[in-house]
């Protein structure tokens, strides 16, 4: 799951955190008194923009509150996933302390019973329903925003206006100058829609996907992970990209003149999750509790989602001021109806597939 975004000036963050450590709402769990602190807690992120994201918007409150250090695990999340779940089945102690983690992956560890319950949270109260995860009675995981596999592209290249069609990528002009996720990610459904097939098809017959994805390899696109998008089109190597829009966002946010739009077949709107694994220490599952619980207050979900443009999950934080509008920020129900959701059950039961296949065309 990157450019326009307002990020804050760090140093003045860091000094309105001491108002923060005393408004960082602890609430009760099981202890009759605070237990003892862990010297660090491990947090899995991605890299990039979305480490500094999370950095400035929730860990450096959330240290200057408890002295806890957090240290960051940037193993991309596939690769985390069994090494987390042979953790916990073998009763050892896992290797984070908090995954960052999107809402498929952490759906597919939730049904595993791979994670602590986090319904104790006092900050879940009030929160917008998409934080809850479906289909679970209790909290396994809590989505804390949710973003979308926008159409970007570089605006020298698009002189005319935003592509209003997936299909631009077809154009022999682009060729060598496209970019998706290494599995496609975000684009499966939009290329169901723009190969003349339709949603409600996912995933009994996705033949017009893989048909449209076929037509798109000898394109030779780029394939690679988030920080990738905003390091290709600051570089001026990629015209157009299918990527979730805080990537985008970066470049632009350095410098380089880049856009994105929802197109006409629609665009793939995901949530991403924090969640626990089962197995740590008591005391160190206290305060992982207490950093999601910050994760999901007002004060960091303005910073944290500002910082990614994207819509957070607490009602009270305020879009930052290039977003306001945007389709790719959807804050209101109306605003999903040009968006593409894929329930998660679905995703959890047909992703690998899914991610096989696209690499099997790409890499055939």
């Amino acid at each position: 799951m990157n450019d326009r975004r307002r990020m804050l000036d760090r140093r003045a963050f860091l000094q309105g955190t001491g108002a923060l450590a005393v408004a960082l709402p602890f609430g009760r769990f099981a202890f009759a008194a605070e237990p003892a602190k862990p010297k660090e807690l491990i947090v899995r992120v991605w890299g990039g923009e979305w480490k500094d994201a999370i950095d400035t918007g929730v860990s450096r409150g959330f240290t200057s509150a408890t002295g806890i250090a957090i240290k960051y695990d940037e193993t991309e999340d596939n690769e985390l996933q069994p090494k987390l779940w042979a953790a916990v089945k073998q009763k050892r102690r896992p290797p984070v302390s908090i995954n960052w983690d999107t809402t498929t992956n952490a759906t597919k560890s939730a049904l595993k019973n791979m994670g602590e319950d986090l319904s104790d949270l006092p900050n879940l109260k009030g929160l917008l329903p998409v934080a809850k995860p479906l289909g679970f009675d209790k909290y396994p995981l809590v989505n804390v925003y949710s973003y979308v596999y926008v159409l970007a592209y570089r605006t020298d290249a698009f002189p005319q206006g935003a592509p209003k069609s997936w299909k631009v990528m077809l154009d022999p002009k682009f060729k060598g100058r496209i970019a998706l996720y290494n599995d496609g990610i975000g684009f499966h459904p939009v290329a169901q829609v723009a190969g003349g097939g339709k949603v409600e098809d996912i995933p009994k017959n996705m033949k017009a996907a893989w048909d449209f994805i076929a037509k798109v390899k000898p394109q030779k696109p780029l394939l690679g992970e988030d920080p990738d998008f905003t390091n290709w089109f600051q570089k001026g190597e990629i015209d157009v990209a299918c990527t979730i829009v805080t990537n985008a966002r970066g470049a632009r946010k350095n410098g380089v003149k880049v856009a994105w739009t929802v197109p006409e077949e629609g665009a793939k709107v995901d949530t991403d999750a924090l969640w626990i694994p089962r197995g740590l220490p008591a005391n160190e599952l206290y305060w992982a509790k207490q950093y999601v619980n910050h994760a999901l207050s007002t004060e960091a979900q303005q910073v944290w989602c500002d910082s990614l443009g994207l819509p957070g999950v607490n009602p009270n934080i305020k879009p930052p001021a290039d977003m306001v509008g945007d389709p790719a920020f959807p804050t209101k129900p109306e605003d999903f109806k040009k968006l593409i959701r894929i329930p998660n059950k679905i995703q959890v039961e047909n992703e690998k597939e899914w991610f096989g296949k696209f690499k099997a065309i790409m890499q055939g």
